[in-house]
């Protein structure tokens, strides 16, 4: 990489030597900047080529400069005879105009370094593309390296070099003297230029007269810079010492066939035996045939045989060259054609240009760049000739790339582009919208080819309108969002509401339709559907537009309506407008399908929105259920807990246990190493059990029915499950229960710890209900037993001792008759609690949390469950017995089998309550 800028730098350098060294000090560089070197011409390829810009004007020039040290060789009289025959080549060429000369903008100057002109911009000399690239700069220009010559250019140059020759032998009596490839220069635009009149030889005899001329001995001492080339000299020159206007055209026909071998001249000339090489080319030409010529093309080989002739009167003049078949070339007429343009009027010029498109795609594209795009490009300031010119300059547009579009064509495009007269050239623009978009720099899309179109829609012509329109949507893919959202969509809205004519309005609805996919749905959506609604007109045409564009938007992939804009806006305008008069039958079912998948599309949407919504909600609810309960039910069982500890602490049965704070609390009490807040706690608890134990019995009121609520557990299904249970066992024997199935009997009629039980037991004590058909009553130690259970608590059932519970036996041979006609025994309830174990009431007891367990218990709704009044009563006649629990009284098991017959009406009856 280092070695490859080393390199780079010293190339630059060297150029910059060359140019400072060159020019220097030279008077032409204070009108113009000297640029890089870019090729060599004239006589032995001894000038220098630079391009350059004039200061004043910035008009590109090409600056031919002689750098004197090439003269160090010579002695001083040798150097002045060079500099003598240089300066007067260019003083002739200065001299003379002529479209087939080279144009000279700036004499000849000279300075100490250098002898230096300017001309028209330049390429290269002919010498440089046929190979011959001495006294170029290193490296060489790729543009020389890789010139290729085509026919065309070789036709329509030869043709020109002939055009010339002719100016010079008709007009101006000359002969050239040294018509070489180094003195043929193709100009920027590749036309070819003749240039190098060192040795040119003017008539001496009147111009009304024969011309004649006189030549000059060849002189082998001579610099060879003051020599002709002799290997393009006709052979006159050397062996006769004379010349004419046929001595050109034979350098004519030499330089034709170095151009179909690659620069290889016809002879080799030996310069240091001059004459002995001109014999021998003599002898040569004499026995030329198509054998020594047949790298040139046939068309145009016979006329070089001639022009190569020994015999001048043979050889064809520059008149006659220009009219032989080989110049009839299609590209080689219409490139000769474009060089006479300035001398056509508009009608020649205009038909010329209509049909230039035809011939156009038959020439390469660098004849095109470089001949006819800056003839055509010159014509842009006739206005009336710019519709004519526009479309083939688009055309070569098309086949440049986009650095050469910019480059070559844009600058002298931008000042069309704000033409409005003639109108055509606004029409010629549309239509190729989207080449100008693809290739055109955004900045100048902004500022001049967007405006263009803006000015369409705008415009007062129906028809510039509708082209207009039915065109932006084959170029609207290539419009920044913006532009089109904030200046092109509002032209468009305006155009079909302002406008009086129907194609414009439904142009507008069709060409919006079209560009809908470019655009954002929200955009669609807030500002396009709301225009639709403003659009006064009802013909039949313009309801089609705006259910196209509804119909679009609701099937495109990226927009789509919302359901609330189907049901707020769309389809209230829709349906009015389907019932149109206008519309016929087939735009009606138009109207109706679209409608129809609108709805279908709405209420599939809503529906599916509200049936997420109601699972959504039932997952909330069964959700809400489970976190109560799991609170409630720790909640619970805690309490409980916390009941049996404090109850058998109070009896002092329990000792012992981890889990028991109370056992704890009394093992620190008995070790005294009680701290100061749980002796307060101790002392209050005592304080509490006191006044409990002094406290009155308290008749039990009656509760309010409570709603049932949610519940995990039918208790109805229960209720049924224990009535067929009663009802398939034997009647005379029934099923004695153990005393440990008894005990949990018991708990579970009074305040049990099992949960299933409490639940029953406290929604029947709060209820008060007693089904008719039951028993009423259980006998005396029975009813001690349960009340018992009532008065201290759940927790007490499981712990009491087995000698005060009375026997099943005893309990089975009491009648019903004495059971229910002798009154309750609450000894047993003596012997229980002592003067340490106090009496607990019936509503103390349902105020200790008893809405918790009720509403943690309800039934849940849509159960068929019931309160548990058929199982237990708590409003006997002393408030505490069981009465009237057919499963818990075993005198009941006895009774007649329909005893129980209403037992199917409760349940219907609870049924229809709760259920």
């Amino acid at each position: 990489m280092e070695l490859m800028l080393n390199k780079l730098k010293s190339t630059v350098t060297k150029v910059t030597a060359d140019v400072t060294s060159a020019v220097m000090g030279n008077p032409v560089t204070r009108e113009f900047d000297v640029g890089r070197h870019i090729a060599s011409g004239g006589n032995k390829l001894a000038w220098k080529i630079f391009n350059g810009f004039k200061k004043s004007t910035k008009q590109e020039v090409a600056v031919f400069v002689f750098d004197k040290k090439i003269m160090d060789k010579y002695q001083k009289f040798e150097k002045d005879q060079i500099i003598d025959c240089l300066k007067r080549g260019v003083q002739q060429l200065t001299r003379l105009r002529h479209p087939r000369l080279l144009t000279v903008q700036h004499p000849l100057e000279e300075s100490r370094d250098c002898l230096a002109f300017c001309t028209e911009p330049v390429s290269a000399s002919l010498a440089n593309i046929l190979g011959n690239w001495e006294n170029l700069p290193s490296p060489l220009p790729s543009d020389i390296k890789d010139y290729n010559l085509y026919d065309v250019e070789t036709k329509y140059g030869l043709l020109q070099v002939s055009e010339g020759l002719s100016f010079l032998h008709s007009s101006v009596k000359m002969v050239h003297g040294n018509l070489t490839p180094e003195n043929i220069i193709l100009n920027k635009s590749g036309a070819w230029k003749i240039m190098g009149f060192d040795f040119c030889i003017q008539s001496i005899n009147p111009s009304e007269q024969e011309p004649k001329f006189s030549s000059k001995e060849w002189d082998p001492n001579l610099p060879s810079l003051c020599l002709p080339n002799p290997q393009y000299l006709a052979p006159e020159y050397i062996l006769s010492v004379s010349c004419e206007t046929a001595s050109d055209m034979y350098s004519l026909g030499a330089i034709i066939y170095a151009i179909f071998n690659n620069g290889k001249s016809i002879f080799e000339i030996n310069k240091q035996d001059i004459y002995k090489s001109f014999s021998r080319q003599l002898d040569q030409l004499s026995r030329l045939n198509s054998s020594n010529l047949q790298n040139i093309p046939d068309d145009v080989r016979e006329h070089v045989k001639l022009l190569l002739n020994v015999t001048p009167a043979v050889r064809p003049d520059a008149d006659q060259m220009t009219k032989i078949p080989f110049f009839d070339n299609v590209g080689a007429m219409t490139l000769q054609y474009f060089d006479s343009l300035f001398q056509r009027d508009n009608l020649q010029k205009s038909q010329f240009f209509k049909g230039l498109p035809k011939v156009l795609p038959k020439l390469p594209k660098r004849v095109i760049v470089q001949r006819i795009l800056p003839c055509l490009t010159s014509e842009f300031v006739n206005p009336d000739m710019v519709p004519f010119v526009l479309p083939n300059v688009l055309l070569i547009a098309e086949e440049c790339t986009k650095e050469e579009y910019i480059k070559l064509i844009l600058p002298d495009l931008s000042p069309v582009f704000r033409q409005q007269e003639p109108i055509q050239i606004l029409l010629i623009f549309l239509q190729k919208m989207d080449l100008l978009l693809t290739k055109t720099p955004p900045d100048e899309i902004k500022n001049s080819v967007l405006p263009m179109v803006y000015r369409a829609l705008e415009a007062p012509s129906i028809q510039i309108q509708e082209l207009c329109l039915n065109i932006i949507p084959t170029f609207a893919n290539l419009i920044d969002y913006p532009s089109m959202k904030n200046s092109l969509i509002p032209r468009i809205k305006n155009a079909c509401l302002q406008t009086s004519s129907l194609a414009v309005r439904v142009n507008s609805l069709v060409c919006l339709g079209k560009i809908l996919e470019y655009l954002d749905k929200w955009f669609v959506l807030d500002d396009i559907l709301p225009f639709l609604q403003q659009i006064p007109s009802k013909e039949p045409a313009v309801l089609m537009g705006i259910l196209g564009i509804y119909k679009c938007t609701f099937s495109h992939k990226k927009l789509g309506i919302t359901k609330e804009q189907l049901a707020g806006k769309v389809l209230p305008h829709l349906i009015p407008l389907s019932i149109e008069n206008n519309l016929n039958l087939n735009q009606f079912n138009s109207f109706i399908s679209v409608i129809k998948e609108m709805l279908n599309k709405l209420e599939s949407e809503h529906k599916t929105k509200l049936e997420q919504i109601h699972v959504m909600q039932e997952q909330q609810k069964s959700l809400d259920i489970t976190n109560q309960m799991k609170p409630l039910e720790e909640t619970k069982i805690s309490n409980i807990g916390n009941q049996v500890d404090k109850t058998f602490s109070n009896l002092g049965m329990l000792t012992s246990g981890p889990d028991c704070k109370e056992n704890g609390m009394m093992t620190n009490q008995r070790k005294g190493s009680l701290t100061l807040e749980e002796k307060q706690k101790l002392a209050k608890e005592q304080e509490q059990a006191q006044k409990l134990k002094n406290q009155q019995p308290l008749k039990p009121q009656p509760h309010a029915i409570i709603a049932p609520v949610k519940q995990t557990k039918d208790l109805t299904d229960t209720l049924r499950d224990n009535i067929a249970s009663l009802t398939t066992q034997p009647i005379n024997k029934p099923k004695v229960p153990s005393s440990t199935s008894f005990s949990s009997v018991g708990i579970g009629m009074g305040f049990s710890s099992s949960v299933e039980n409490t639940k029953r037991n406290g929604l029947n004590a709060n209820m008060g209900f007693q089904p008719s058909g039951f028993g009423m009553g259980i006998g005396t130690t029975s009813q001690n037993f349960f009340g018992n259970t009532g008065v201290t608590g759940m927790a007490n059932m499981n712990m009491l001792p087995t000698a005060n519970m009375p026997s099943y036996s005893s309990l089975n041979t009491t009648s019903p008759a004495v059971q229910q006609s002798r009154p309750p025994d609450m000894s047993s309830l003596d012997s229980l609690f002592g003067s340490q174990k106090p009496k607990v009431s019936m509503n103390q007891l349902s105020q200790q949390k008893t809405n918790q367990w009720l509403n943690q218990f309800t039934p849940p709704q849509g159960t068929n469950s019931c309160p548990l009044g058929t199982q237990m009563n708590v409003m006997g006649q002393t408030g505490f017995g069981l009465q009237g629990n057919p499963f818990f009284n075993p005198q009941n098991f006895t009774q007649p089998t329909n005893s129980i017959v209403n037992s199917s009406s409760a349940s219907k009856d609870l049924n229809d309550l709760f259920g």
